[in-house]
């Protein structure tokens, strides 16, 4: 019977030298051929993204350091704000904006941070600020350690800070329950410790200055991501802890920490993400995965430029204007500019200022009527319609 017990699938017992007709059939992912974990990619048809992808990065850092020390710090917040949201919401938690924000500023020591009241946003952000300031360092099971017990505060039923030991297979499915469909299946855990020593050697030696370097840092990053992922090492949280292995990649690779969120680029096309993974780990011939990565780093790349130019008009705009405005402008203005490069929804309206201000109507009016005269709002429509955006 070459059907394995889905319960406990021991597929370590396949004999890789004895070919026949249940080995092939089990024979399906990347680990469990006999090339792992050598992958093979091909380059030659990505010359553009690598190109585009390092001038975008070269752009970002331009804006960057044209902005004062406190709006490079509000950029860097920004970002790890929007990771630690995407990455989460990416394994279907949603975490509060404001609960990251200010657990991250809180955990930097600065001005209106506070402890969250969800300690899985304190996780994340802990793990966020973690992951940058320790980019140049070796990888090692120790820091994996620490980044899984930080991202699963709060979670129960897990065990934390440790490789899984469970003896069922470690599967990635989708479907309700009884037509469950098996997209990824693991190594069983009793390899997990194996792979991982040669998994942070593979990290370490390809890091830059590195017996073998992968010089192109993106396709370093694309490379750690797929192999850790394959591993699966830990019972949950391997998503997120292999995104901030992507980050660490990319910000070797750069010499300083990445300023973009790989996240929020995969989440907007979620499906694609899981298609393009489930395909990459059927082979150890990965170019398809590679170059599905690549795209997807260059579209972070460019939301983070966006989001640093943001950064710097919002400043001018605050520097220029700060001392014309009273506190309930520049509550409403705060308040707009959180939504980032997108804008505030619907635009800002009479009514939603007097519910955020605590204003009556005609103060709010007239705040609004200010705003536009001095250039900072553009209204748009007309009487009751009217709403207001900022024009920066």
């Amino acid at each position: 019977m070459c059907e394995p017990n889905r319960n406990n699938i021991r597929l370590e017992y396949v004999t890789l030298h004895e070919p026949n007709e249940c080995y092939n059939r089990l024979m399906i992912y990347n680990w469990q051929q006999e090339d792992w974990p050598q992958f093979r990619y091909d380059l030659s048809g990505v010359d553009d993204t690598l190109l585009a992808f390092a001038e975008t990065a070269g752009r970002a850092t331009g804006i960057l350091k044209g902005l004062t020390a406190d709006a490079q710090a509000e950029a860097a917040i920004e970002m790890m704000v929007a990771e630690a949201i995407q990455t989460s919401a990416i394994e279907g938690e949603l975490l509060s904006r404001r609960d990251v924000m200010s657990s991250i500023r809180k955990n930097l020591g600065l001005d209106g941070g506070a402890a969250a009241g969800d300690r899985r946003a304190e996780g994340a952000a802990r793990m966020m600020i973690d992951v940058r300031n320790s980019f140049a360092e070796p990888l090692s099971e120790g820091k994996l350690y620490e980044w899984h017990r930080m991202i699963m505060a709060g979670h129960r039923r897990i065990a934390v800070g440790q490789w899984r030991t469970h003896d069922d297979p470690m599967q990635v499915i989708s479907g309700p329950i009884g037509h469950e469909k098996v997209h990824f299946e693991a190594p069983p855990s009793s390899r997990v410790p194996e792979e991982m020593t040669r998994f942070i050697g593979w990290f370490n030696q390809t890091a830059p200055g590195g017996t073998p370097a992968i010089k192109k840092a993106v396709v370093r990053s694309a490379v750690a991501h797929l192999y850790f992922e394959s591993i699966h090492p830990f019972e949950d949280g391997n998503g997120r802890i292999g995104r901030a292995i992507s980050e660490k990649a990319l910000s070797q690779g750069l010499a300083r920490p990445a300023l973009l969120s790989l996240s929020r680029a995969i989440e907007a096309n979620r499906t694609a993400y899981y298609e393009a993974l489930q395909e990459g780990q059927r082979s150890n011939e990965i170019t398809a995965w590679v170059t599905w990565f690549l795209q997807t780093a260059l579209e972070a790349q460019t939301q983070a430029e966006e989001q640093i130019d943001f950064t710097l008009k919002k400043a001018r705009l605050f520097d220029r204007f700060r001392d014309q405005l009273n506190e309930r402008q520049l509550q409403i203005l705060r308040r707009m500019l959180e939504e980032g490069p997108k804008g505030f929804e619907g635009g800002m309206s009479a009514k939603k200022y007097m519910s955020i201000t605590g204003a009556s109507k005609a103060t709010a009016t007239r705040d609004l009527q200010e705003l536009a005269d001095k250039g900072i709002f553009i209204a748009t429509g007309g009487g009751r319609s009217t709403s207001y955006q900022i024009q920066l």
